[in-house]
């Protein structure tokens, strides 16, 4: 009982805490933005916050170095992750990753799309990124957007599960390995090609980058590094990364990882309001919320 007693105000002790350092955090937030007139917070505020949760993971899916695999391989693996084999050819090869996309793209006609093999014109409505003429793979259109490349319409709600047959439609034309005889020009546009349509697929595939992606399409740049001033949400992060640390089995995890399933679908679910309403300002703020409930996700994961 005496324990009980003692384990009760350990944590009334930890929430007074918690709110003491919430308010003070508030406060700096408050006095920084009247001095530089700004909503971009400062950078202790960050650094403090690393801590409240884990750092965030950014959207480069493919990082890995793992060895280029087979186009059959690649085809008949039901994996929602797409492999790096583009990133792979251009650390490999004579490739310059610095130059991505650069030369070629400013050497393309918008005007006037033609392929560069066979000077044969763009037909029908696909993204120019494959000749249907000579079968040459083309340089990368930076104008093309990833909803493009996928036939999509621009917007945020998507039939996901549409993505990975269209995204294996294009690397049956795009992957580097049906290219391996073919000139170095090609190869590189190959490489080019096929690592952009991996990004969009990464991109596109998963709500948080999702949303990220298309506010950034509208001249809106989303600073993930933001730290949050909205002092519920600052509470719920803490309860969160507490209830996670305190959970004394997998069943309390599940339950914790339910809850933030819900809590991301809710956000997505304002995000879509926000957009389609044209509010900025609200859109970004649901970006934040889906951010760190898909770090507390992530972390629970690690625990499991």
């Amino acid at each position: 009982m005496k324990n009980k007693e003692v384990s009760t105000k350990k944590k009334k002790k930890t929430r007074r805490i918690r709110r003491t350092v919430i308010s003070l955090l508030l406060l700096e937030v408050e006095s920084k933005r009247n001095m530089y007139k700004t909503k971009k917070l400062c950078a202790p505020l960050s650094t403090i916050f690393r801590g409240v949760l884990p750092t965030r993971r950014r959207l480069s899916p493919y990082l890995s170095n793992s060895q280029i695999p087979s186009l059959s391989s690649h085809l008949q693996s039901s994996s929602r992750v797409p492999p790096s084999y583009a990133l792979h050819f251009l650390l490999n090869s004579n490739f310059s990753f610095q130059n991505l996309c650069s030369q070629s793209a400013a050497k393309l006609d918008s005007s006037t799309k033609r392929c560069w093999n066979c000077v044969a014109d763009k037909t029908g409505t696909t993204p120019f990124l494959y000749c249907d003429s000579c079968r040459s793979i083309q340089p990368v259109d930076l104008s093309i957007d990833y909803f493009q490349i996928f036939g999509l319409e621009k917007k945020y709600e998507i039939e996901v599960d549409s993505l990975e047959g269209k995204y294996k439609d294009w690397q049956k034309k795009l992957h580097p390995d049906l290219v391996h005889s073919k000139s170095e020009k090609e190869r590189g546009y190959a490489a080019e090609q096929s690592a952009r349509v991996i990004d969009a697929y990464c991109t596109l595939s998963k709500p948080l980058s999702r949303a990220i992606y298309i506010l950034r399409l509208e001249g809106v740049d989303v600073d993930e590094e933001q730290t949050v001033s909205d002092p519920e949400l600052l509470t719920e992060i803490m309860e969160i990364r507490e209830a996670v640390e305190e959970a004394p089995d997998s069943q309390a995890l599940n339950q914790i990882q339910s809850k933030m399933a819900e809590k991301l679908e809710e956000s997505s679910n304002s995000f879509v309001n926000a957009y389609q309403s044209r509010n900025f300002d609200e859109a970004v703020a649901c970006i934040q919320r889906m951010t760190y409930y898909q770090r507390a996700s992530e972390e629970i994961l690690k625990k499991l």
